[in-house]
């Protein structure tokens, strides 16, 4: 007997437990609190200090700092906009997950994956400040503060062989504070190209989930691993800064800004058998040069007197913006005293069918046109070679491992490490200059203020702006330089002009001279510079170093 009570009691034990835990869990997650209450709504002046210690987290952040702003007139905006909103995301929702659902139909007995119900609620997230940064980059960065206790009514019903389970998500509530910057920012409505996303801290993420119609989150252990552990990292990892979820508004082609890619070297060799368009028998022949899409002069050889079969041995250096659609255009004309100069034929070298720094040797034959049905193109107008190379421009991060790589090897081959690691690259580069705009500049006499630019003897002139103190450019100048600029500066100086009678009146508005060892060394500069002569006004610069 004492055998079978001992047996009876192991057994009433295991049975016992798990029938308790499971009628257990059924009565905690189906049975609904009965001691809820409708909250009172009194005024602040009526509350308590206890109480008001309690709302301090509810407080919009307007309230606590001054960096952020009230954003009311956005709060109206979605709340308008939510009905609508909630059917457009829902339908985006539903095509996205269509076919992942489908992936999955017929596999593990499943029939069908589908919403039964699906919205996002009547309760539009509430924006409680918004954070605007200066930056001296070309875009637009924003930090709302965004909270949302929506009401959403998503039931997703997944049918077995013969088994009905559903998922449904209640009682949303987020809070985050996203970080969004709208660039680059480009003369094209909506007059930005991207939407760069990025959270600043880790979101507030709390749900309900009932399966089969029980509350699964009222577990406690598998709401912490659910919802603190998963759903937080997971987000976290994904878009907590710096990592990014970056989003195209704008086509690429239609966004782009056109920046430097890299330096066309072309050297201008010889030609042999060109027209006689002299009365004497022969031609003063010259070559012009220059890239499609450029509306910056032709590059000219130099003029070779009376030949058909001039040798130049001429170098020179274009610079690449488009390497998938410009083209080399050459041009060989017959230099007259006087009068216009005959043409004696062209040729054309797309970019694309070049390997970057492999130099190529071309023979090319001279046509009239482009135009492949012209019949006068099947006359032999001589021909042309050239030697052409094209280097790209090194990325920064490419540029940085070389550093890297520069840093180990010196370290390895010596003991003591050099201090002065970045050293500037050599060989020929470009400098980019782009003046932005300027600030506070007052004149004695006028205010038409433009800015002019003084490198290595060459000047250079923004447009005139009148009648202001707060003048925008935003003009770009290139200057192709043999050797990196550790050793020279750049004059930047902002005038003003005004016309009076047919006279011209200048006035000095202020100027700054910038050293280029900076640039050459960080690739990069965009920074606001106190102009000289001049009480209170700025000068906004951006400077690049390129290298091939």
């Amino acid at each position: 007997m004492g055998f079978v009570s001992v047996l009876l009691e192991i057994i009433g034990f295991g049975v016992g437990i798990p029938f308790g835990l499971i009628i257990g869990y059924f009565i905690f997650i189906y049975k609904e609190p009965q001691d809820v209450k409708v909250p009172i709504i009194r005024p602040l002046r009526d509350l308590d200090s206890d109480s008001l210690l309690d709302l301090l987290d509810e407080m919009p952040l307007w309230v606590k700092t001054s960096d952020y702003d009230r954003a009311e007139w956005l709060n109206k905006f979605i709340c308008d906009m939510w009905p609508y909103l909630d059917k457009a995301i829902c339908g985006i929702i539903r095509s996205t997950t269509e076919p992942i659902f489908a992936e999955y139909i017929g596999k593990f007995q499943i029939k069908s994956i589908d919403f039964e119900t699906l919205s996002l609620g009547t309760l539009p997230p509430i924006v409680h400040g918004v954070k605007a940064h200066e930056t001296n980059e070309n875009e637009l960065s924003l930090e709302p503060a965004i909270r949302w206790a929506g009401n959403p009514n998503i039931l997703l019903v997944l049918k077995l062989s013969s088994l009905r389970i559903t998922l449904q998500l209640t009682d949303l509530q987020i809070s985050m504070v996203p970080r969004i910057v709208l660039k680059p920012l480009v003369p094209t409505f909506p007059c930005f190209a991207n939407v760069v996303v990025s959270l600043m801290e880790k979101p507030h993420v709390d749900f309900g989930l009932k399966l089969l119609g029980g509350d699964i989150m009222a577990i406690p252990c598998l709401y912490q691993f659910i919802q603190q552990k998963t759903i937080r990292r997971q987000v976290a990892s994904l878009y907590l800064w710096p990592q990014t979820l970056e989003m195209p508004i704008l086509d690429s082609l239609v966004a782009t800004v056109k920046k430097p890619v890299g330096l066309l070297h072309v050297k201008v060799v010889r030609a042999h058998k060109l027209l006689k368009k002299d009365i004497l028998g022969a031609s003063d022949p010259y070559v012009k040069l220059s890239l499609s899409g450029e509306r910056l002069p032709a590059q000219k050889t130099s003029i070779k007197m009376k030949t058909l079969n001039p040798q130049w041995n001429e170098d020179f250096k274009l610079i690449v913006k488009d390497r998938r659609s410009q083209v080399l255009q050459l041009h060989v004309y017959d230099w007259e005293k006087v009068g216009m100069h005959d043409k004696l034929g062209m040729q054309v070298v797309p970019l694309r069918l070049l390997t970057p720094n492999v130099t190529k040797e071309l023979t090319l034959n001279l046509v009239k046109n482009r135009n492949p049905n012209d019949p006068h193109n099947k006359k032999y107008r001589g021909q042309i070679v050239v030697e052409i190379t094209f280097n790209p421009f090194k990325e920064d991060n490419e540029r940085f491992s070389a550093v890297l790589n520069e840093k180990v090897r010196k370290d390895s081959g010596s003991e003591r490490a050099t201090e002065d690691v970045h050293l500037p690259p050599s060989g020929a580069g470009l400098l980019l200059l782009v003046i932005q705009s300027a600030e506070h500049v007052e004149g004695k006499h006028h205010n038409n203020p433009y800015a002019t630019v003084l490198f290595k003897g060459e000047r250079k002139n923004t447009k005139l702006i009148k009648k202001t103190r707060y003048p925008c450019w935003n003009e770009e100048f290139e200057f192709m330089l043999e050797e990196a600029p550790v050793k020279e500066k750049i004059h930047i100086e902002v005038m003003s002009k005004r016309k009076s009678f047919g006279f011209s009146f200048k006035e000095s508005l202020g100027h700054v001279d910038i050293d280029l060892v900076d640039v050459v060394h960080n690739d990069h500069i965009n920074k606001k510079y106190n102009l000289i002569g001049s009480k209170h006004g700025v000068i906004h610069v951006e400077l690049r170093w390129k290298v091939t």
